[in-house]
């Protein structure tokens, strides 16, 4: 018999790998934790979190999540589903109508009329056809680049969504995936279907039963100085043309794009949150056994293992954006999921999973070896694929350990 052990040995590579990123400039700042079989195996912090660069990381630093705030959402939805308010089939239009006219803008520059209606499930798996500003050579991010949607913090989610509703989809419903406004589409849906901003949605059903204490998407004043400053080389709605290879530690304040409080106005479902490392690692756990700290479920054994599943076909696989492909990987509910492991170029596993933001942030929950990982930076547009390879370390300590003979 033998059973998989997490060598401390091998651990100190991660230390090892974020001191030579720090001190090569790539990163101000990069903090981590590992779990295994529910325990904290190992964490860390090196760095700084202001543009001085004199402010060390500490395990109470505030990260805006970017896209890590899709996956939280997701799970709103799918508790949702659970209680029968929401079902996987309903067309997005029986919530917010104005997307039952929406059509689809080919290559050629032709509108062509849906096959079928864009449902949850095609929010859910970002087969909408809905793009984002930032993704090269796609005519409708032409258009969201010029309606200035990533760049306007101060736009409400409900005129951002009656505005992507307004704009053509890049692709047919269902065709493929394709990264994009999805979960914010769908984080109105559930705005609808509970009579409730999505900060209060959320808080009622997620953050407050999970003990996350620091996350929403506004700061108060007196806790603006736990909020990293951002380093960055692209603005979030600017194409990435993918030439660099290294970066530059340029400070840049994201102020008007992901503000810090704007009057407690500011929300939106595929960016967003705010949150700290223990929070997230909290929502992890829900990931991992669908319960909460004290035990109480919040999704049910079922659901987790739907959320799990890869939906996409042979065909849509593996996801990419930009161009830029994740080999292995599919998408289930939630977030990626490693699907065939003989395509991956990142240590991972069947059915490992999990997403990432924007600046830097990243993590994976992996439930047949019950370890999950949390990456913390905040550098935007970053050439240096800091949570691929931090992941790739971690799984490199996981190693067989025979038992002793009888």
């Amino acid at each position: 018999m033998k059973s998989l052990h997490l060598y401390p040995e091998r651990l100190q590579a991660l230390s090892d790998h974020a001191e030579r990123l720090i001190q090569t400039q790539q990163f101000a700042g990069i903090a981590w934790q590992l779990e295994h079989h529910g325990t904290i195996v190992t964490h860390g912090s090196i760095g700084y979190v202001d543009h001085a660069r004199v402010k060390p990381v500490s395990t109470d630093t505030l990260y805006r999540l970017y896209s890590m705030t899709k996956p939280i959402v997701s799970v709103r939805c799918l508790q949702l589903i659970e209680t029968g308010q929401l079902h996987l089939d309903d067309p997005v239009s029986k919530w917010i109508p104005a997307f039952a006219s929406q059509q689809v803008l080919t290559g050629g520059g032709e509108l062509q009329a849906l096959h079928r209606s864009m449902t949850l499930e095609d929010l859910l798996t970002h087969r909408s056809g809905l793009s984002y500003d930032f993704l090269p050579e796609c005519v409708v991010a032409d258009g969201y680049r010029r309606a200035g949607l990533a760049a306007d913090g101060g736009l409400s989610l409900e005129n951002l969504v009656g505005i992507l509703a307004e704009h053509p989809l890049a692709f047919q419903p269902g065709s493929r995936w394709y990264y994009g406004y999805s979960t914010d589409v769908l984080a109105h849906v559930i705005e609808r279907v509970c009579d409730q901003p999505l900060d209060q949605c959320l808080q009622q059903a997620l953050f407050k039963p999970l003990g996350m204490i620091d996350t929403g998407f506004q700061v108060s004043e007196d806790q603006h100085h736990r909020v990293a400053d951002m380093f960055g080389q692209r603005e979030l709605g600017e194409v990435d043309n993918g030439s660099r290879t290294a970066n530059e530690l340029r400070p840049m304040n994201v102020q008007n794009s992901y503000p810090l409080s704007a009057d407690g106005n500011f929300r939106r479902g595929g960016i967003g949150l705010y949150s700290t490392i223990p929070d997230y690692q909290a929502f992890m756990g829900l990931l991992t056994h669908g319960c909460a700290p004290d035990g109480n479920p919040l999704l049910s054994a079922p659901m987790l293992d739907l959320l799990w599943h890869n939906r996409l076909s042979a065909q849509q696989m593996p996801i990419a954006i930009g161009g830029k492909p994740y080999p292995g990987y599919g998408w289930g509910l939630t977030g990626r999921v490693m699907s065939d492991p003989s395509q991956s170029t990142t240590l991972s596993g069947v059915g490992e999973g999990g997403w990432a933001g924007a600046a830097s942030t990243y993590f994976w929950v992996d439930r047949q070896r019950q370890f999950s990982g949390i990456i913390m930076s905040q550098y935007l547009g970053s050439a240096v694929p800091l949570g691929q390879d931090m992941q790739s370390i971690a799984y490199g300590a996981l190693c067989h350990r025979p038992t002793s003979p009888d």
